[in-house]
């Protein structure tokens, strides 16, 4: 097999174990909630407080990886996530749950940030990076897809706090992945001779507007997969028919994600992919508000994912290959801002208006921006096209 993508799929399987472990108190909560009285807001604040460190550990997480080379960073981001499973698994309240909870998210922050820099060093300046990007990117929810499988299954056989150790032990399997089938690529600790060098004002200035992109993109994924069953439930669906309609909008996103990694092999501009699936998407919020609801929202499912790939490929463009791993750090840390900032955001636009589409309709104008703000990261790195 051709090393680029033997490297990714080793590094794709292995990330699904990311998904896994986020998904895991949601698909045991009924039995945490009997068993430990949890409330609503534990709950809530155990799923938060797992992406709760990318906000200030991304940028010094790529700094690690330039210092002492991807490979070792990411396995020690395994070894905090198994360790974070076991500790939720032997948890006694939701102190425990929560210690646990935090440690598997030091771990997910370093996994995130170097795995997308060790993919960027292998397709870095081919033509199929987009796709290649597509498909890493995708291990995500296919890792939360495999928690709804079989999480909730094995807790009601052998407990919750079966469900919880699962997820580290799918960490140390996927670290074994990583020991047994990845060989690491020779930018991996590229910059340790100079490690005391920073990337320059351009490449901040790009790694930064390519973050704001991917942060707004999946701000606003989670504003329209949060706030979209409230809105149909008021529109008349019941809880059951509104699960069933969020839960096939979210899929069919994961099937785009693919789609605009192949549209992308095909010559289709990426310009033109992260342009279509923003205006799609955004119109069809807009839709949504209007009454079409469901269908609306399984339109957006289509579009949403175009963009995916075409921004992840990006940082490609904007970082020098010394500079990948702290540039990437940088990147991650707009995702993390995003995914913390434009949800309450959302929620504070619809407590102001009262109108209940208010947060779709926020939502519709951040992703309506897009375009322009990757016109602006196509027309720096055309004016400085040097390094």
């Amino acid at each position: 097999m051709d090393p680029r993508w033997r490297a990714l799929l080793v590094l794709t399987a292995a990330r699904c174990s990311l998904g896994f472990q986020f998904q895991s108190v949601a698909s045991v909560s009924p039995m945490l909630v009997e068993e430990m009285g949890l409330s609503g807001a534990d709950l809530g604040a155990l799923i938060g407080l797992y992406f709760l460190p990318g906000l200030v550990l991304a940028l010094p997480g790529g700094a690690l990886g330039r210092r002492f080379g991807d490979m070792r960073v990411v396995v020690a981001g395994l070894v905090l996530m198994a360790l974070g499973g076991v500790l939720s698994s032997l948890a006694t309240g939701f102190a425990g749950l929560a210690v646990g909870r935090l440690l598997g998210g030091v771990g997910a922050v370093l996994l995130n940030v170097l795995m997308a820099k060790m993919v960027t060093d292998w397709f870095a300046g081919q033509r199929d990076i987009v796709l290649a990007m597509a498909i890493f990117v995708n291990s995500f929810p296919i890792g939360i897809g495999l928690a709804q499988l079989g999480l909730g299954p094995l807790a009601a056989m052998a407990g919750w706090a079966a469900g919880l150790a699962a997820t580290g032990g799918l960490a140390l399997a996927a670290l074994l992945l990583l020991r047994l089938g990845y060989r690491p690529h020779p930018n991996d600790g590229a910059g340790g001779a100079v490690a005391t060098g920073r990337p320059s004002r351009r490449e901040v200035v790009l790694v930064s507007l390519a973050g704001i992109l991917w942060g707004g993109l999946n701000g606003s994924f989670a504003v329209t997969i949060g706030f979209a069953p409230t809105f149909l439930v008021q529109g008349g669906l019941s809880p059951g028919q509104t699960g069933l309609v969020v839960g096939a909008a979210t899929w069919l996103s994961v099937a785009s994600v693919q789609a605009g990694g192949m549209l992308a092999q095909r010559r289709v501009s990426p310009a033109l992919l992260l342009a279509g699936g923003c205006l799609v998407w955004a119109g069809c919020l807009a839709a949504m508000g209007l009454g079409l609801g469901a269908v609306a929202l399984l339109g957006a499912g289509l579009a949403m994912g175009l963009p995916v790939g075409v921004i992840m490929a990006l940082p490609a463009e904007a970082l020098r290959p010394e500079n990948r791993a702290i540039g990437m750090g940088l990147f991650y840390t707009w995702l993390y801002i995003g995914h913390a900032g434009l949800p309450p955001l959302a929620g504070w636009v619809k407590d102001a208006t009262g109108v209940p589409a208010a947060p779709l309709l926020a939502a519709a104008g951040f992703v309506a921006a897009l375009p322009a703000i990757h016109a602006g990261f196509r027309l720096l790195a055309g004016r400085h096209p040097s390094r």
